[in-house]
């Protein structure tokens, strides 16, 4: 592949901007007139054109002009195939799976119907401006196929396996703790490694999962230690009695995985709405990560993410956000952004004092504010670190991949365009802080539609028609 280039306004991050408490920017990184340079889809130099371009000469570069280009976004947590049931009916957590998601997983035994969803779905992630997904298939080894299959022909970053669950499911999406192994077994040899494809141990959650079925989880992961183990854990109520009725030798919801040793280093537990104080501290001992997804917590009315406690400096836990589509009525990060935002300032007040002196905890409130650089960073750069792959993606550092997305700030709802005139003018946005206002804009008020284009190794994927 012949080496290629893009000049433009990029913005990205080279630090965790909640460590940097007052001076956020400091994390960041604006280069108003960049050049990108791509070689076989790894960045081999990246800075401002009049420092970069005169070692490439005669290099041509593609220009994206009045856009922020930024890191391609990373989604910690979604199912492939519950793209057809997005905004279905909701209910709570356990009816909405009984109802609604487990019919249509079944479908996906049949290869046709799997490769048709797979096809829609990266269809859809990458409209939206991901181009990384930790992804949920199903119990049969056909659905899991057909996601790396169509993550490869795309040569997407994508996290994925075989989803393990062995009770309290209609039949036709349950397997046995042995098919399961058998199946884990044939696709990890078959698909972690290959290509940019990347395998996950995938129990669906402790309340699906006999002792068993968590033993062949152990197995597998002492026989590959380098996978990845992603699952649910504390999303809701209901969940979690039936988790501590189901395995009642264990105290809380966390220690059901860490039974089985699978809570470390590559482990994403979707949710965490309900751990305690004490889980958290596990977690961040342990190199856990949890994946924030506030669509689907407020369209399934699960509760309010501990923000704030989840990025505690002295027990920091790993987090990347997650879409968790179709629980998550949206297949958009940039959506995603939206509600974490308002899940923040929620968890802002209850904590500020100003509703209850004795649960007063201002520093945590002031963690769960979601300013641009938190949130951006969170699916950027720390998603990546969350799910355990910013040595590859997450910034536009020498050596990585080229996986980048392009924002239009002016596109969006009508009044989007005028808006954006508060910070800056027609020229666009031409410092770091105008910049950070336009990306809170989109955040906020935009949508989808501010995706003008995504790139995937150096290759254009998506352009908005």
């Amino acid at each position: 592949m012949a080496i290629t280039a893009i000049r433009g306004t990029f913005f990205d991050f080279t630090d965790d901007p909640w460590k940097h408490v007052g001076s956020e920017h400091d994390a960041a990184r604006f280069t108003l007139d960049g050049l990108l340079v791509i070689d076989d889809g790894i960045i081999v130099a990246f800075g401002d054109f009049d420092e970069v371009a005169p070692s490439y000469p005669g290099l041509i570069p593609t220009v994206i002009a009045d856009r922020i280009i930024m890191p391609g976004f990373i989604d910690g947590h979604i199912h492939v195939p519950q793209t057809r049931v997005l905004g279905a009916f909701g209910q709570q957590l356990l009816p909405w799976l009984n109802d609604t998601v487990f019919p249509e997983e079944a479908k996906y035994s049949d290869r046709e119907y799997a490769r048709e969803g797979s096809e829609r779905f990266f269809d859809n992630v990458l409209a939206g401006g991901t181009t990384t997904v930790q992804a949920f298939t199903t119990t049969s080894p056909v659905a899991t196929e057909e996601f790396f299959e169509a993550a490869s022909r795309r040569n997407m970053l994508v996290i994925g396996g075989v989803t393990g669950i062995d009770q309290f499911a209609p039949e036709g999406t349950t397997s046995t703790p042995e098919q399961f192994y058998a199946d884990s077994t044939a696709m990890i040899e078959k698909y972690h490694g290959t290509g940019r494809n990347l395998y996950a141990i995938t129990p669906r959650f402790a309340l699906g999962a006999t002792e068993q079925l968590l033993e062949a989880c152990q197995k597998l992961k002492q026989e590959h230690p380098d996978l990845w183990v992603n699952t649910h854990i504390s999303e809701n109520p209901a969940e979690i009695a039936g988790v501590l009725q189901a395995h009642p030798d264990c105290t809380d919801y966390l220690g059901v995985y860490e039974k089985y040793e699978l809570v470390g280093p590559k482990f994403s537990g979707g949710h965490g709405i309900w751990l305690s104080d004490n889980e958290f501290a596990r977690m961040s001992d342990s190199g856990a990560a949890v994946v924030f997804c506030p669509c689907s917590n407020l369209f399934l009315g699960s509760g309010v993410f501990r923000l704030g406690k989840a990025t505690d400096p002295d027990k920091r836990v790993r987090m990347s956000f997650g879409t968790d589509m179709g629980g998550g009525n949206r297949f958009s990060m940039v959506s995603v952004l939206d509600e974490a935002y308002k899940v923040g300032m929620l968890g802002n007040t209850l904590l500020d004092g100003s509703t209850n002196r004795v649960t007063q905890d201002l520093a945590q409130s002031e963690r769960s504010k979601l300013s641009p650089y938190r949130a951006f960073w969170s699916v950027t750069l720390g998603g990546a670190e969350g799910l355990y792959i910013d040595d590859r993606v997450g910034n536009f550092e020498v050596g990585k991949e080229a996986d980048f997305v392009a924002l239009d700030y002016t596109a969006g709802p009508p009044a989007m365009a005028w808006h954006q005139e508060l910070f800056f003018g027609d020229s666009g946005p031409t410092t770091m802080e105008e910049a950070a206002h336009a990306l809170f804009s989109i955040m906020m008020v935009g949508d989808d539609r501010n995706v003008d284009e995504t790139w995937v190794s150096g290759v254009r994927l998506y352009k908005k028609a």
